[in-house]
């Protein structure tokens, strides 16, 4: 995806959220749910504005993050080699992010579901189009993985994202296996695997260091 056709897109995504909030507003009561449990049941409210405009007060930042990583980073060829896939992650992103936004309205406008069946899909779909964004990336100060060992070597970077981005597209197929289990039991197969893929390529990004001989 061409960065100009990125930045028209998640502007739109950006637009899209807050002008259809702006006209649920009126029609919300004045606490609105804004937090599930692990059963996917409500357990917390927040005041109608920021429950309406705190997703996209976020999509507007993000917005704004995704725009500046290019400019300041000092290793901004490095991103511009892999600009594709960055800005397709991005709006990917912003797509979850609408969807979370969706399934919140839709939830205080009186339809009732599992929260966490619900989200744990967008979840797995995420983790696939990481594990792919991290297979293709190379090294920068901000997105990936990084650890010491990552930053100072091309090398290092290269083999710790090779095996990130295989982790995190097997996070995605445990998350979805997940949806067989209750839905307690299957937070835990979305969430325990990404934990698991941080630890095990941080320690693995340390000894691919050792290999080279520091």
């Amino acid at each position: 995806m061409t960065t100009r056709l990125t930045n028209i897109t998640l502007l739109a995504i950006v637009a899209l959220v807050f002008i259809v909030g702006a006209l649920a507003y009126p029609l919300l009561p004045d606490r609105v749910a804004s937090h599930w449990n692990a059963a996917g049941e409500v357990n917390g409210y927040m005041g109608k504005f920021w429950g309406v405009f705190l997703l996209p007060v976020i999509m507007l930042g993000m917005f704004a993050i995704y725009i500046v990583i290019p400019k300041i980073d000092p290793l901004k060829n490095n991103i511009g080699s892999f600009r594709n896939y960055y800005n397709g992650f991005w709006v990917f992103i912003s797509l979850f992010f609408l969807y979370i936004f969706s399934l919140s309205l839709a939830w205080n406008f009186g339809v009732r579901f599992n929260f966490t069946f619900a989200i744990i899909p967008a979840m797995a779909m995420l983790y696939y189009v990481m594990g792919v964004t991290l297979g293709k990336s190379k090294r920068n100060w901000f997105f990936g993985i990084r650890t010491p060992w990552t930053l100072s070597s091309d090398f290092v970077w290269e083999k710790t994202h090779e095996l990130g981005g295989k982790l995190f597209k097997l996070s995605a197929l445990i998350a979805l296996g997940g949806l067989l289990l209750p839905s307690n039991t299957a937070i835990i197969f979305a969430i325990v695997p990404v934990v698991l893929v941080a630890i095990i390529t941080t320690i693995y990004s340390y000894f691919e260091h050792k290999k080279e001989g520091h």
